[in-house]
């Protein structure tokens, strides 16, 4: 299949915004610790067509996390990761054979109220960041993540309770990211969703993404793990805010 610079759907102005909220969205993401995974979806959901979102946002924050991963693989914490990833085979797996259409309300209400409570309710026993916690919290993330691209938020909120080092609250998350996001090419794929298509603004959006993963962990040495940890606590309510404005709003609990 020949491979074009844009597929059809996406103007050169349009391509070069998005690129450039890639490069800020990674830097938000790099220092303080998540929200720019989720802020570009929004971004990319205002231009992009509905089908491609999930798909090509997947792809793009499998190559921004694991820029970041590699870049900060001496700080990973690799116990967690080792239970983490056969989470993301049996989540996945049972994502692929399902396809099932989760309600947007439910995922929204779920992950919002479960990120509020891990932020400001009592810390979780010991036992929920052992291995089987781990490969639990791995394995419902991720059969979600191939539904709604938003479970980031939540990998981010379990993880941050593990460690106080700013560095390997941001490694150990961007590398739990990037296998969460790996299957995602192979179930879109069989799916039916023309990658090729969207190819080259991949790649050009991972690229930017990579530069400001640079720049966002040059600016995470300045800051203090206490400062870091608020910061993060705030961003993360005010994404689970977010999915519970969208939950009410699409069930009119708002009106």
């Amino acid at each position: 299949m020949e491979l074009t610079l844009l597929p059809d759907s996406l103007s050169g102005p349009v391509a070069a915004f998005l690129l450039a909220c890639s490069v800020l969205t990674s830097m938000i993401t790099a220092s303080l610790g998540a929200g720019g995974g989720v802020l570009l979806l929004v971004l990319m959901a205002t231009w992009m067509p509905p089908a491609a979102i999930i798909p090509v946002h997947g792809m793009i924050q499998l190559g921004s996390n694991g820029g970041r991963a590699l870049l900060t693989r001496n700080q990973v914490d690799w116990q967690v990761i080792a239970a983490f990833a056969p989470g993301v085979v049996v989540g996945a797996g049972l994502g692929a054979w399902l396809l099932v259409d989760l309600p947007a309300p439910v995922w929204q209400l779920t992950i919002g109220v479960f990120v509020l409570y891990l932020c400001w309710g009592p810390p979780l026993p010991r036992a929920s960041f052992g291995k089987p916690g781990i490969f639990l919290a791995s394995g419902l993330t991720s059969f979600v993540s191939l539904f709604v691209g938003a479970t980031g938020p939540l990998v981010a909120a379990f993880i941050k309770q593990i460690h106080v080092d700013r560095f390997a609250t941001v490694a150990t998350f961007a590398t739990a990211m990037t296998l969460q996001h790996a299957p995602k090419a192979l179930v879109f794929s069989v799916a039916g969703f023309v990658f090729p298509e969207w190819l080259a603004f991949i790649l050009a959006m991972i690229a930017c993404g990579f530069a400001g993963t640079w720049l966002g962990l040059h600016l995470l040495r300045s800051l203090s793990n206490r400062w870091f940890h608020r910061t993060f606590n705030l961003i993360l309510t005010l994404l689970a805010l977010r999915l519970l404005w969208q939950a009410g709003s699409a069930t009119g609990w708002w009106a």
